[in-house]
């Protein structure tokens, strides 16, 4: 019962995760920030439907379904639709009409509607096609690189590819981290020392704004009000 999700990375570049999930006898969840945008389908009542979903500054109660099932693709940091930019969609989606269980229209066109399993030959026909594009300055930022351009034009670019600042997705990041390892047992005064915090109340200041949850909670999911998936992202760096 509540809900129950799998995910899995990816190797494709343009990807930063694929996950599934069935709702069951659970009406809302906690949907924790995330500096992703993703390409999301479900199912409920006999009825598909598809949206755009975009990065969420802050964790937020969400309504879920019930007796419904997702399938989504999480994009990397840096990936974008051009015809659909991520700075307008920071907390917000955009619904993907005349959707079926066989095809979804993107761009004017038609396509096979993908699953958890073919993920990866959807999007690289989505990158053949120019629907999706890359900035290449965020992942090089991303790894510690300093590109060759001025720091204006660098925060320019990131803030337009992803829709939020650096700052904005370290701390982000770094919450979601933090809530992985309390998950994991650790204690909260360690992960204020292994990831660069304060202190303890700026770790619960964070997990709250960021995650929704205290690390009392964290440590006692709540099966009537789940979070949507959490993983330790693959940026996650003390900031």
């Amino acid at each position: 019962m509540g809900l129950e999700i799998e995910s899995r990375p990816s190797e494709l570049p343009y990807i930063e995760r694929v996950w599934r999930s069935r709702s069951d006898d659970v009406g809302r969840m906690t949907s924790i920030a995330t500096p992703h945008w993703e390409l999301v389908f479900w199912e409920h009542d006999g009825r598909v439907h598809s949206a755009v979903q975009g990065p969420e500054p802050n964790a937020a109660p969400a309504p879920v379904p019930k007796d419904a099932t997702f399938f989504g693709i999480t994009f990397a940091l840096g990936t974008s639709m051009p015809h659909l930019p991520v700075s307008r969609l920071v907390g917000g989606s955009a619904e993907i009409p005349d959707v079926t269980r066989r095809s979804v229209w993107l761009k004017g066109s038609a396509w096979h509607v993908p699953d958890y399993d073919n993920a990866e030959w959807f999007v690289r026909r989505m990158v053949r096609a120019g629907i999706v594009d890359r900035d290449p300055i965020v992942p090089a930022l991303l790894d510690g690189a300093a590109p060759d351009a001025s720091q204006r034009t660098v925060q320019r670019r990131f803030v337009a590819a992803t829709g939020l600042t650096q700052g904005a997705v370290r701390r982000i990041d770094r919450a979601r981290h933090a809530a992985v390892l309390i998950q994991d047992g650790v204690p909260a005064q360690d992960v204020v020392h292994l990831l660069g915090y304060f202190d303890q109340p700026h770790l619960a200041r964070s997990l709250t704004r960021y995650i929704g949850r205290t690390a009392t909670q964290l440590r006692g999911p709540d099966p009537t009000e789940p979070l949507s998936l959490l993983y330790r992202p693959s940026s996650a760096d003390p900031a």
